[in-house]
């Protein structure tokens, strides 16, 4: 069950790490697509937790991730409109949209424990490529000042998220 388990959560990161393996600069429109899309993608992923688990540090991971993510969100959508710049889809972020209703299939079909164990490893794989794409590709390929320090804000959330994840991860059996 463990090397099914892990595989899935290696094909997740394999699977999503092309997505942000971009060549070209991204312009500030694209990247705030990006980082709002993996905010929806992790939002809808906690509201699918919350209606399929019973765990306790599930739903609490999963209730953390949609204030948390929304209200980032929010920011996002806020600070788009200040500027006057209309967020732009782009292949990186249909490539992550794409991959998460994949995912997000796979994991309804799951429930109980083996759903629990199975929605937290993505979402350890998820905000470990999330936070290193912030990190390494976006957050320095950001212009706007404004955005970059949003992103940066959005960051040290995030990796907060992934310490949860961790921990909620080493608790479930």
């Amino acid at each position: 069950m463990f090397a099914k388990f892990s595989t899935a959560v290696a094909a997740v990161c394999l699977l999503t790490m092309p997505a942000f393996a971009q060549g070209a600069k991204l312009t500030d429109p694209q990247i705030a697509h990006i980082a709002y899309t993996a905010g929806v993608i992790d939002v809808t992923a906690a509201v699918q937790a919350l209606t399929k688990s019973q765990n306790k540090e599930v739903r609490a991971f999963a209730d953390d991730m949609v204030r948390d993510h929304e209200a980032v969100n929010k920011q996002a959508l806020d600070l788009v409109k200040k500027l006057k710049v209309t967020p732009e889809d782009n292949d990186t972020s249909r490539a992550l949209t794409n991959q998460a209703a994949d995912k997000q299939a796979e994991l309804a079909k799951l429930s109980g424990p083996a759903y629990d164990k199975a929605y937290v490893a993505n979402e350890v794989a998820f905000h470990k490529v999330v936070d290193d794409a912030l990190a390494k590709q976006l957050i320095p390929s950001a212009s706007n000042a404004e955005l970059k320090g949003l992103l940066e804000t959005g960051l040290k959330i995030f990796e907060g998220h992934l310490q949860h994840a961790e921990h909620a991860l080493a608790g479930l059996k």
